[in-house]
């Protein structure tokens, strides 16, 4: 017999007996763990729980489960969330005109890779409506203009943040969009986008980047998935990697190795987010792969 499946999570003040009355909660209310992780900051004095369990008592249903969790919540003042194990998030990727990140994520989420629904592509050029065509996902050409106009900028995220209403979007992904977002969208989207750079930030900004690195002769190169904040670049950190290089390789093949690393970092931040093992810590991140 199939049972529903849930996966909570919870952060609060770090305090004695948190794992003990949340696996009591459940196990009075037929739940039974499948597995579950935990994490107490010594630094920032919280604590961090993900629990994935089933709910095999039919008498006890999801709406009574979440309500009478509420409860107990507000005693230990948790923010909190539960999801239900089988929903597929739905996300919309965004891109500019460099597509490695998007076809990467559309090979993984039709392979079945990725749990996700890929509900719209967004973008400010049209390089990649073909590529969405073939995977039958709705395409968004939504220009802006070098040097455009606040105002212009502002019609412009107001269109995309009406995409993401139109499909209860859940994850917005930068997969390489070479726009800076306002203030604004990124209030819009706290905690439900995610974007994707190289590893070179601060030190080598604007075109070609690993040519810039090629230049220094740099030995690591890498990629950095983090939030999208009003920061720009600087948000809360999801997940990082590295590939080593050396004097013999050319600003080419630094290109197509650092382009690798960005892809399998955001594929993992992508899919950490959708399975719900991601929490924040003020400016950092809990993950519980």
């Amino acid at each position: 017999m199939s049972y529903p499946e849930y996966i909570l999570t919870l952060s609060c003040l770090d305090q004695r007996g948190i794992v003990h009355r949340v696996s009591g909660f459940l196990a009075d209310h037929g739940c039974n763990i499948i597995d579950s992780a935990q994490f107490g900051d010594a630094q920032s004095q919280l604590f961090f729980m993900r629990v994935h369990f089933s709910s095999e008592d039919v008498a006890v249903a999801e709406e009574g489960l979440r309500a009478e969790f509420a409860a107990l919540a507000d005693t230990m003042q948790m923010q909190w969330q539960l999801h239900d194990a089988y929903k597929k998030p739905r996300l919309m990727l965004m891109v500019s005109k460099i597509g490695h990140c998007l076809n990467d994520l559309l090979f993984r989420y039709k392979s079945g890779l990725l749990p996700v629904e890929i509900s719209a592509i967004v973008s400010n050029h049209t390089d990649f409506y073909q590529l969405a065509a073939s995977y039958n996902i709705p395409f968004h050409h939504l220009p802006l203009a070098a040097g455009a106009s606040k105002e212009a900028k502002q019609a412009q995220e107001a269109k995309v943040l009406d995409i993401v209403e139109a499909n209860n979007i859940d994850l917005v992904v930068l997969a390489r969009y070479m726009q800076i977002l306002s203030p604004a969208m990124c209030t819009a989207l706290t905690g439900r986008a995610i974007n994707i750079h190289h590893s070179f930030l601060p030190s080598f900004k604007g075109a070609k980047p690993y040519y810039q690195a090629h230049e220094r002769g740099v030995k690591l190169i890498g990629a950095t998935a983090h939030f999208v904040t009003g920061d720009l670049d600087e948000g809360p950190i999801i997940e990082q990697d590295v590939a080593r290089v050396d004097h013999a390789m050319e600003p080419d093949t630094l290109t197509a190795i650092g382009r690798d690393v960005e892809c399998v970092v955001l594929a993992r931040a992508v899919k950490w987010f959708v399975e719900h093992r991601i929490l924040l810590n003020g400016h950092k991140t809990v993950v519980f792969k």
